[in-house]
């Protein structure tokens, strides 16, 4: 099982290629969806890590992967400039899927 990391700064990619773990840089929603289509689509890999600003972007087919797809494993991370302090994307997905607030 791989990682791939979908960022949109090299600082990013850098730092987790430090790590082992192989990188694409996506600066705009379409090009983060696609990456994160083609990341589907790869058997290998089993966690798409995702910065917190391309997450936001393409939110939609973010939740929708996590809600139908057991593969992979869509993990939000903050970018070189942290978290930005915004709602809890696993929150908020699990608050989407049974309809409670908490």
């Amino acid at each position: 099982m791989q990682f791939l990391l979908i960022s949109d700064n090299h600082d990013t990619i850098m730092g987790m290629r430090l790590a082992g773990i192989q990188g694409v840089i996506a600066e705009t929603k379409e090009s983060a969806e696609s990456a994160l289509i083609e990341a589907t689509k790869n058997e290998n890999i089993g966690i798409v890590l995702l910065t917190n600003k391309l997450c936001n972007l393409c939110a939609d087919l973010v939740d929708s992967y996590r809600l139908n797809n057991s593969r992979p494993l869509i993990v939000e991370i903050p970018d070189r400039h942290g978290d930005k302090g915004g709602d809890n994307s696993i929150l908020r997905c699990i608050r989407d899927a049974v309809g409670i607030k908490f």
